[in-house]
């Protein structure tokens, strides 16, 4: 029997502050999308590693992060345009609702202020200098940091992950997004479940399954129009693969992804079919975390690699 595990990017407006032109609908659903998925998870007693932007847990700051070793510019927009949107910045009210909540969440890094690992210009400076200010305020709440999500999937410095004492971290999707994993999954039945491995730095690779808001926009309409919601036919798809199966089902979205109640029903109606197989099967439920902890205990205990998932090498395949 497998297991599911939910990840969702947290990051309010840190994750389009780079960009030219951040979208509207996106950047101002953040707050919104977060309660909703908060209350969605409780509901149907889901655990789910949230991974937050450190800079979301600090009740202020300068906007000047003089210590901070960031190429020039990155700050311009906090100190600018969104200076007088702190609802966007910080979110320490919304991170109190992860820990506070019923559901069994995992705090996880998403970095301090969404610096892409993967980008050439993200020397390894840059990149322990977002994880040790990550790590830094999670002390301060009381918090360790266990499990990473790379922004925007860009793997890069794996090794700094290793040094900072994280066990865990999404890798990159085996399957496409988008139209392209639709066809994928359901006309070539490319398998939704991933083997976690370990990988040469120490660390545990939990791939990505699925992005639950792959097929947006007109094309969903249409699909929905003569057919139905193709991720939530994805979603049930590799629940029930998880259930036939030893592997792990990984699905991810951002909470900023819920613009309307359409996407909330689309959430509701996924994690509903998740609490059925659940109740009438051995289907469990896991966070990053715990699948880390699982396959490590395999390792001490001896347990073949291959039936473990364990093979010292990454799963970096592209999205």
């Amino acid at each position: 029997m497998g297991s599911v595990v939910v990840s969702l990017d947290a990051e309010l407006g840190w994750g389009f502050h780079d960009l030219p032109e951040p979208p509207a609908n996106r950047v101002e659903s953040g707050r919104r999308g977060w309660s909703v998925m908060l209350e969605l998870l409780d509901e149907f007693d889901v655990p789910a590693t949230w991974a937050v932007v450190g800079h979301l847990m600090l009740e202020s700051c300068d906007g000047v992060h003089e210590d901070h070793p960031a190429p020039p510019g990155w700050f311009d927009r906090e100190r600018g345009a969104w200076a007088d949107r702190e609802d966007l910045r910080f979110g320490p009210d919304l991170v109190e609702g992860v820990l506070e909540a019923d559901a069994d969440h995992e705090l996880a890094s998403h970095t301090f202020s969404h610096v892409l690992f993967g980008d050439p210009k993200t020397d390894r400076e840059l990149a322990a200098a977002e994880l040790d200010r990550a790590t830094e305020i999670a002390a301060e709440w009381g918090e360790s940091i266990d499990s990473f999500v790379y922004p925007r999937n860009d793997v890069g410095h794996r090794d700094v992950l290793a040094e900072y004492g994280v066990s865990a971290y999404r890798g990159r999707s085996p399957t496409r997004d988008g139209v392209r994993g639709v066809f994928d999954s359901t006309i070539r039945d490319q398998s939704l479940v991933t083997t976690p491995r370990t990988d040469e730095h120490g660390l545990v690779n939990v791939p990505a399954s699925l992005f639950l808001f792959g097929f947006e926009g007109p094309a969903r309409t249409v699909a929905e129009s003569i057919w139905t919601d193709p991720m939530l036919e994805l979603a049930r798809r590799g629940i029930d693969e998880a259930v036939r199966s030893d592997g792990v089902f990984h699905m991810w979205l951002h909470p900023n992804n819920l613009t309307s109640e359409r996407d909330d029903q689309r959430m509701r109606s996924i994690l509903s079919h998740l609490e059925r197989r659940r109740s009438e099967t051995d289907l469990t439920v896991e966070t990053m975390g715990e699948v880390a902890r699982r396959i490590r205990r395999s390792r001490e205990a001896g347990i073949d690699g291959a039936a473990a998932g364990v093979d010292g090498q990454a799963t970096v395949s592209s999205n």
